[in-house]
């Protein structure tokens, strides 16, 4: 009869409690949000804190149309991404958003400016709602990468998994049983 496992001696945390970057503007973030956490009673910032200790790829970007579909009916509140902002041509008319984000690419800031909407950043956020009051915390999607097209086993039946193929013609990979 063998035993159950409670040796926990050797379980390592491995959850990031510093962010990995050299970026000094995140580490100044992290320091001020670190505070934050502390000294507030708020949920918010315990978020945005452990996003902040985030790498890259765990901080998808978010496009302007999805923010601005996430903040329907919710115009009064800020919209905070721990991430970046993107522009999206395929949204014709942008409403006017107050935007909160680690990094805005220059079209996306355009845009929001243009529509009278703003662009923060997580400082100016710090003091104007310091418990993230009338804050909307949205994250991009995380699966969007290319990459994840092809994670699993590629013609395997049932999977949908993207083949690694140089070409798509009658020669590439194109054998039926």
């Amino acid at each position: 009869k063998m035993g159950i496992d409670i040796d926990h001696k050797h379980v390592k945390n491995t959850n990031r409690t510093a962010p990995k970057t050299d970026n000094v503007y995140i580490r100044l973030l992290v320091k001020l949000y670190r505070f934050l956490a502390r000294r507030t009673d708020s949920e918010f910032n315990k978020t945005v804190l452990k996003r902040l200790f985030m790498s890259r790829m765990n901080r998808p970007p978010m496009a302007v149309s999805r923010v601005a579909h996430y903040c329907k009916g919710k115009e009064a509140k800020t919209a905070v991404i721990v991430g970046t902002v993107t522009d999206d041509v395929r949204l014709f008319d942008l409403p006017k958003l107050k935007i909160v984000a680690l990094k805005f690419t220059a079209g996306a800031r355009a845009r929001i400016e243009k529509a009278g909407g703003s662009c923060m950043t997580f400082d100016q956020l710090a003091l104007a709602a310091p418990t993230g009051a009338n804050t909307v915390l949205l994250r991009g999607r995380k699966t969007a990468r290319e990459a994840n097209k092809h994670f699993g086993a590629a013609g395997v039946p049932n999977s949908n998994a993207k083949p690694f193929v140089r070409s798509k013609g009658r020669k590439f990979e194109k054998a039926r049983g």
